[in-house]
């Protein structure tokens, strides 16, 4: 099994490589009658694109979305759908003279090990390039949870040591790191250009809400909605921490105060707070859900380390190209199309669990 698709009834599989001719997605299960349009798609893929400020990889991909089947004059058909996106400014250069060597905090060494072959220009399928067959499918998932009423809200909420103090939705599009908090934003960057001269990188936490989810949506007991979110989110690369809801910080609180009491509001079961994110038992529970995942500092840094060649010899290495010193502010629109994925599909299941 190649470990490359998600989903049961909503599946997608990614395919393709960092520095091959192109990337994309399969995506089963989407009914018919779907009015979409490559135009839509391409809004999410230019929020993943490379390039797009002084923040990010200075490689310059358009990302230009091709469909390829499974739309039929503007509409989906119920059949599989496939989408395309070519690989346009691959430089493999860099990699040619670093391809014997193990770069620290890569998947190099581990790719190596399982499959005895592997594809050293820009780590090859490890790559986060990967993910513009994830943010692809992550746009037709949302135009599915929008017909439900759901909606999905990602943003930066961490960068090394600088946290949003408010939370301003309007504000995550208007600034370069995609964080809430204005004020905040400013020295997201300002650390972030520091990190980037030193030749070095920094890491950071993303947040992701799901509004308008219904209460029911999870399967007992390995299927749980809150282990399927986290799956969907480790999936992604440099991903190394999930939270759902208040997470790790329910370790210093009480069961008093962790609990979110049942209240009733407009006639409907609700809870007062929502330290589960939304979440019991696996299953939702009418609470905006509430993902959190932390994004190690980017491994390839211009500094000299320490490594060994495949062949065990001690060396050195220091990897030079185009890389992005932050991953934060490119992981919120892939982070959101996961969660959506997630959604769509546990949502479809749901909809088969009861007369």
């Amino acid at each position: 099994m190649s470990g490359s698709s998600f989903g049961k009834l909503f599946k997608i599989t990614t395919w393709g490589e960092s520095h091959g001719r192109g990337l994309g997605v399969v995506i089963e299960g989407c009914p018919a009658g779907l009015p979409i349009k490559e135009s839509e798609i391409q809004l999410e893929l230019n929020r993943r694109r490379t390039g797009q400020s002084k923040v990010t990889t200075t490689r310059k991909e358009g990302d230009k979305i091709q469909i390829m089947s499974g739309v039929f004059n503007g509409k989906t058909t119920g059949t599989p759908i496939s989408l395309l996106v070519e690989n346009e400014d691959a430089d493999s250069s860099k990699y040619e003279l670093i391809k014997d060597l193990y770069r620290p905090g890569h998947a190099d060494y581990t790719y190596d090990m399982k499959y005895g072959f592997r594809d050293y220009r820009g780590g090859g399928r490890s790559s986060a390039r990967e993910t513009v067959g994830r943010v692809a499918a992550g746009a037709i998932a949302k135009k599915l949870l929008a017909r439900e009423k759901i909606n999905i809200i990602g943003f930066t909420r961490q960068i090394g040591r600088h946290s949003a103090q408010t939370i301003d939705y309007k504000e995550i599009e208007n600034n370069i790191v995609r964080c809430p908090d204005a004020k905040i934003a400013d020295k997201m960057v300002n650390a972030i250009m520091r990190a980037r001269k030193k030749g070095d990188s920094l890491g950071g936490i993303v947040e992701v809400i799901a509004q308008g989810v219904p209460a029911g949506l999870g399967e007992p007991v390995f299927d749980r909605l809150d282990a399927d979110l986290a799956k969907a989110v480790m999936s992604i690369p440099a991903v190394k921490g999930v939270e759902i809801g208040v997470g790790f910080q329910s370790a210093t609180m009480t069961g008093s105060e962790c609990n979110d009491v049942f209240v009733m509001k407009n006639k409907k079961v609700t809870t007062a707070t929502n330290n589960a994110g939304g979440i019991l038992g696996g299953i939702s529970n009418g609470m905006d859900i509430i993902v959190k995942l932390v994004v190690k500092p980017t491994s390839s840094i211009n500094k000299v380390q320490d490594t060994v060649t495949q062949k065990g010899k001690k060396a050195e290495i220091r990897v030079e190209g185009r890389h992005d010193p932050c991953v934060a502010p490119r992981a919120v629109p892939i982070a959101e199309a996961m969660v959506a994925v997630t959604l769509i599909d546990h949502l479809y299941r749901t909809k088969f669990s009861r007369l």
